[in-house]
């Protein structure tokens, strides 16, 4: 009988834990994630919010952003539905990580479908999950379109473009709404 992947595996007890590295940080950890259109805001919110967090507040923050993660760990993925799903279940992973180590996580994803959000959600403890809906219409993120990516989209040079082509699925129930079409930074 074959044994399924993982069966085999028996994760070492880790003597220092996310307390003790959470007391040696002086704050809690926490994973901020943000979530919408391309072009809404979301990477432009989470870097303002980690050099805030860093410079005002003095705490120990890592910002994992879509570009970034793709050109690495998560470069031999593509976009279809399935690789967006992948995609986003192996941040989670390692927003967790960073979470147990003590980090106030911020991520910056499209991440378009409500099952792969309630997945890094579940990853974590109560409260330690905050999910935020970067609210922006369709409209205004193709005018800002600050990659030329809708305008790629529309000359078919992109297939399976998140709110055109391919499904975003909006929060059902986020921590925090913000409207990026109607307040500044």
């Amino acid at each position: 009988m074959t044994k399924t992947k993982g069966s085999h595996l028996h994760p070492q007890s880790q003597r220092v834990t996310r307390e003790a590295r959470s007391a040696l940080k002086g704050h809690q950890p926490l994973v901020i994630w943000f979530t919408g259109l391309s072009g809404s805001g979301k990477s432009t919110l989470a870097n303002a919010l980690e050099q805030r967090l860093n410079s005002e507040f003095h705490v120990h923050t890592f910002l994992l952003d879509g570009d970034h993660v793709r050109t690495g760990l998560n470069a031999d993925l593509g976009f279809s539905d399935q690789d967006r799903s992948e995609n986003i279940r192996r941040v989670a992973h390692v927003a967790k990580l960073m979470y147990d180590a003590g980090l106030i996580v911020l991520t910056a994803f499209i991440s378009p479908f409500q099952k792969d959000r309630d997945l890094a959600r579940r990853l974590l403890p109560e409260g330690a999950f905050w999910e935020v809906f970067v609210d922006c219409p369709l409209e205004v993120c193709q005018r800002r379109d600050p990659k030329n990516l809708y305008k790629k989209a529309s000359q078919n040079e992109i297939a399976q473009f998140t709110g055109l082509t391919s499904a975003y699925q909006p929060p059902e129930n986020p921590e925090i709404i913000l409207h990026t079409d109607q307040m500044p930074l």
